[in-house]
This record gives structure tokens, C-alpha cells and sequence, in this order.
């Protein structure tokens, strides 16, 4: 028998200092039953990373063709395309010719790394891209933090990460491995 997604309620308070965006989100995720604590986490700070009011959450896991992110133009055009993980080339390809923007947070610590060395130079013909790597340590601290109803404030100055629940507070120090062309 299939196992159901598990429902996590977020509030998700961002306060981005760098990009001058301050609201507050109301999250209702669905929790695959192969996702672990660490990636749904990844999720929620790479959502905060870009936040803005037409951005959304997508089906995720269970879908192959959407991102685990995205915002749409009023108009239906994909304008940003947010990816987890250690996508393949072919995907990054795709993603590309699709949206706008594609970021790509990848995690994992030394797995991330092989990845990257192995894909960034098939990368660079890729001006919309931007890969944003989350440290090991920084994204165990954050699976610690996972609960089924959170209120999480999120704080973002000068690139780092500042993420508080109740009295925990966690920081995330996200790697510019590789930066996005700037808009034309």
C-alpha cells in the first residue's frame, strides 16, 4: 500500500535585507513519504530565498516536469524555475530553455561537490542559471528544526541566513557556486 504525503503548516516570516522584500507566507506543504526532514527544510529556505508574492510551491517529488519551486508571470510564463538537489545535465538543459531563471540549490556535502565538479563546466553556456550550494553541517542543523506547524522567521542580510523557530535559531551560509547573468 502507497504511504500518503504528511501535511506540514508554515508560516514563513521573511525578512530580506539584500533584496528589500519583506512579507509573510502561509505554507501548506506536503511532505513526500521519501523526503526526508533535511530536504523539506532545504525547501522552505530556498522558498524564503526567492521569495515573492507570485511564487509557489509545486507537487515536488511527485512530479518529474516541475521544479520543486516556481513563479509565474501573470501571463503564465515560467519566470523562475527553483530546483533541490543534484539535478542531470539534461534537466538543467531543459529547466533552462523553460524559465526565465533557474537556481539550483544543491545539498549533500561531498556528493554535492563530486556532482558539480562533474557537471559545472557543461554549465557555463547557461546564462539563466544559478547554483547555490547549502553546506552539510548547515542543513543537518536545519532538519533538527522540522516540525508539522511551524512559525519561522527568517532573516537575510548580505547572503547569509538567519532562521529562528521559538528560541532555536539556525544559520545557513549558502555557496555562490555559480551566478546568474544579470537581466537584461
Amino acid at each position: 500500500m502507497a504511504q500518503n504525503a504528511t501535511i506540514y503548516k508554515v508560516e514563513l516570516s521573511v525578512s530580506d535585507m539584500d533584496r528589500h522584500y519583506y512579507e509573510t507566507h502561509k505554507l501548506t506543504l506536503a511532505k513526500h513519504p521519501s523526503e526526508t526532514d533535511e530536504r523539506l527544510m532545504v525547501r522552505i529556505v530556498a522558498f524564503a530565498l526567492n521569495a515573492h508574492e507570485h511564487l509557489e510551491m509545486t507537487k515536488g517529488l511527485s512530479t518529474d516536469d516541475e521544479p520543486d519551486i516556481w513563479q509565474k508571470s501573470l501571463s503564465g510564463e515560467l519566470d523562475v524555475w527553483v530546483a533541490l538537489g543534484l539535478p542531470s545535465e539534461k534537466v538543467l538543459r531543459q529547466s533552462c530553455g523553460k524559465a526565465g531563471k533557474v537556481v539550483v540549490y544543491p545539498y549533500g556535502g561531498r556528493t554535492a561537490e563530486i556532482w558539480w565538479d562533474k557537471i559545472k563546466n557543461s554549465t557555463i553556456r547557461f546564462d539563466n542559471l544559478q547554483v547555490v550550494n547549502f553546506p552539510q553541517a548547515d542543513t543537518d542543523t536545519l532538519a533538527a528544526l522540522a516540525g508539522r506547524a511551524m512559525k519561522l522567521q527568517v532573516n537575510i542580510q548580505d547572503g547569509e541566513v538567519m532562521i529562528s523557530l521559538d528560541d532555536r535559531i539556525v544559520y545557513v551560509s549558502p555557496q555562490q557556486w555559480k551566478s546568474a547573468a544579470p537581466a537584461a
